[in-house]
């Protein structure tokens, strides 16, 4: 088995090393939207009896139109998580896996630890005829790289021609809709959807899949019935089909807040995806440990020990929070 991936998001572990009480510390190593909307009222219904077919179907037809994925009826998953899981079993024996690296870490443990091999390509030119599935995450986490829909939607043709898969992840999308692949209609394009990323209720571990019918068809075969709880299902009717230009005005002002702190530091920002900021820095481990040490969480990363991942502060008091512990480390001579 192989060693679990070190994710954002460790608030406990790192309490116990560093002390303070959880609730006390600042975490800013997820990239989660810190200022989630007002939950409506949810029926009791939701709660009391097994997902109904109204409540799911109710979720995937705003689905479809908040994703803008023409016909093609966005599948709810209990988190994308969930389906990296299952991807090794579209890829036919003996082809090798893809990934657009560096990127989410899960997608190159999957596979690998069912025993495929996989190439960790630096751009889509490098993608060859071995390749039975590709992954792009689109924005990418964590340097926020972004490739045009249309560049995606070729690979996706050209992988058609004899079978083959594309996987576009765009958990971190909501930001960016206009980079989106949902709406193109190649039968083995896959397109992954995070729900509680953009809205700031990862808690509920919702997400969506969008493909042909067949595929999710399989692919709800696969995770059998109910998988989704109903109050997921009721929440993204919701919050789907609700204006959400107040929350991406609000990731993008918090963004912008978080900028100007960093580079009033003197850090550089490598690249962002909205709800993730990547900082380069030749002691980034150490700066790392020193935020910790003032109860500040960030996001470290065992094969770029340069690269520091900042997620959202909820509001101006934590990032003031965050420039102070920044002063104190300029001023330390770092």
């Amino acid at each position: 088995m192989s060693a679990p991936i070190q994710h954002g998001g460790g608030l406990a572990a790192a309490a116990d090393l560093y002390g303070g009480r959880i609730e006390d510390w600042l975490d800013l190593s997820t990239g989660i939207n810190p200022c989630p909307p007002p939950l409506p009222e949810i029926s009791p219904r939701a709660f009391h009896r097994l997902p109904d077919r109204e409540l799911e179907q109710a979720a995937r037809l705003a689905a479809r139109h908040y994703y803008r994925s023409g016909e093609r009826l966005p599948l709810p998953v209990p988190g994308t998580q969930s389906v990296i899981q299952l991807l090794p079993r579209l890829v036919r024996p003996g082809a090798r896996v893809a990934i657009l690296w560096p990127t989410y870490g899960e997608y190159a443990r999957v596979f690998e630890q069912a025993g495929m091999a996989v190439d960790r390509i630096a751009d889509l030119d490098s993608v060859t005829p071995t390749h039975g599935l590709v992954i792009v995450v689109n924005p990418n986490n964590p340097d926020g790289r972004a490739y045009p829909p249309e560049r995606l939607a070729r690979l996706a043709q050209d992988l058609a021609r004899d079978g083959r898969y594309i996987v576009v992840d765009e958990a971190f999308g909501d930001a960016l809709p206009e980079l989106s692949v949902a709406a193109a209609t190649q039968r083995n394009l896959i397109v992954f959807r995070s729900f509680g990323k953009f809205f700031g209720l990862a808690g509920i571990r919702l997400g969506f899949v969008i493909a042909d019918d067949d595929l999710v068809a399989q692919i709800a075969d696969w995770l059998g019935p109910w998988a989704v709880s109903g109050p997921a299902l009721a929440l993204a009717a919701h919050f789907l089909g609700s204006d959400v230009a107040p929350i991406r005005a609000g990731i993008a002002e918090r963004c912008a807040s978080l900028h100007r702190v960093l580079r009033g530091t003197g850090l550089v920002v490598r690249g962002d995806a909205g709800l993730l900021t990547l900082v380069e820095h030749a002691r980034a481990g150490e700066l790392h440990t020193h935020l910790c040490r003032h109860h500040i969480l960030t996001r470290k990363f065992d094969y770029r020990p340069d690269w520091l991942r900042f997620g959202l502060a909820a509001d101006e008091a934590g990032d003031r929070r965050l420039a102070e512990a920044l002063a104190i480390w300029t001023k330390s001579g770092a």
